[in-house]
C-alpha cells in the first residue's frame, strides 16, 4: 500500500519556522490552528502527533489526539478535534514548547488512517504508533521551531 502526501499548514506559522510565544508553555500554551489538505476519500479518521526529537532525553511528545472526523481539515487554534492520547509531561491535553535550553524543532505530523482506533482517551504513544500501523493511507507534517528567551 503506497501512502500519498497530506499538505499541513497552521496561520501561525511556516513550515520550519519559529512557532508565536503564544503557543508555547511561555505564552498561552495553546495549540496553534492547522489545515490539512489531501485526505483521501475512503480515510475513516485522522491523527495528530506533536513530538520534539530534540529533547535531552530524545523524542518527547507534546500532544496526541486521534479518531479524528477525516472530514475535519480546519483544526482551529485551542480546540482538541478527537480523543486525547497522553503526552510526556503526563498530562492529555497540549504542552506548549518548552526548551530547557537551545532550538527546538516541533514536528506536527497528521496521518490519515483507513480505521477509527480503538483506543481510549489517556493512550500512550507507544500504543497510539502501534494501532497506526498498516494503517495510514496518507501523512504530512509541519515544522515548526522555538528558543526560549
Amino acid at each position: 500500500m503506497s501512502i500519498s502526501k497530506l499538505t499541513i499548514t497552521s496561520s501561525a506559522f511556516a513550515d520550519g519556522d519559529f512557532i508565536p510565544k503564544k503557543y508555547t508553555a511561555d505564552g498561552e500554551d495553546i495549540s496553534p490552528d492547522l489545515n490539512i489538505e489531501g485526505v483521501p476519500n475512503d480515510a475513516q479518521s485522522l491523527v495528530i502527533i506533536v513530538d520534539d526529537p530534540d529533547a535531552p532525553n530524545g523524542l518527547w511528545t507534546h500532544w496526541t489526539v486521534f479518531n479524528i472526523d477525516p472530514r475535519n481539515t480546519q483544526i482551529p487554534e485551542n480546540t482538541d478535534p478527537g480523543i486525547l492520547g497522553m503526552n510526556d509531561f503526563k498530562r492529555i491535553n497540549w504542552g506548549g514548547p518548552s526548551p530547557p535550553s537551545g532550538t527546538h524543532r516541533y514536528f506536527f505530523k497528521v496521518y490519515a488512517l483507513d480505521i477509527k482506533l480503538d483506543l481510549g482517551e489517556g493512550a500512550l504513544p507507544d500504543a497510539l504508533k502501534n494501532a497506526m500501523k498498516d494503517h495510514i493511507l496518507a501523512e504530512g507534517e509541519l515544522v515548526g521551531k522555538y528558543t526560549r528567551e
